[in-house]
């Protein structure tokens, strides 16, 4: 079997990957996520499918994975952040409430392609001014959807009900037993 290839630039990724694969190739997708699904469950799918595709069109001969991280909040996606305003907007309006963090995964080996989505449900705290301040101001939640991480070490999220590493930005429980399934690693 050839060495699969991992579509993203996620750091949190490739760490993730790692944990279930001895060895793999990181190859960025060039793909711009510019139309959305017709919900966020839809967009994490479409977007895994296109970064996919768009890295296997490039090495035919290799499995892909293909992934992206999509939060909803009452059926709206927030996405990265464009700025400090924004995170904070987010950080805001995801304050005390229940919201949904899609992962889309996408398979292409061999011809085949195989694609789904997991959802996690995760419920914050009621944020403080100063709460979300001091992150926006570290840095951390500018280049995660939602604008923010769970893994951070900073006290936003109360709970979660599903997989912890599907909110981090790749479900491993799902991911391993598709990947045994399909003989790829």
């Amino acid at each position: 079997m050839k060495q699969l290839i991992l579509a993203s630039a996620s750091p949190r990724r490739r760490e993730l990957l790692a944990q279930l694969v001895h060895s793999f190739d990181v190859i960025p997708s060039r793909y711009q996520e510019e139309e959305k699904g017709d919900s966020a469950e839809q967009t994490a799918l479409l977007f895994a499918r296109e970064k996919a595709r768009e890295v296997h069109a490039r090495f035919p001969d290799r499995p892909v994975l293909g992934a992206d991280t999509v939060v909803s909040l009452n059926g709206e996606i927030l996405g990265k952040p464009v700025n400090e305003e924004d995170a904070k907007r987010m950080l805001r309006a995801l304050s005390g409430k229940e919201h949904s963090v899609y992962t889309g995964i996408c398979i292409i080996c061999g011809g085949r392609e195989r694609a789904e989505t997991v959802e996690t449900k995760v419920c914050c705290y009621p944020l403080s001014e100063e709460t979300i301040e001091k992150y926006v101001q570290s840095g951390l939640p500018l280049d995660k959807a939602g604008a923010y991480g769970i893994q951070d070490g900073y006290p936003l999220v109360k709970g979660y009900a599903g997989s912890y590493s599907n909110v981090v930005g790749l479900p491993l429980e799902r991911l391993s037993t598709i990947l045994k399934e399909e003989e790829l690693c």
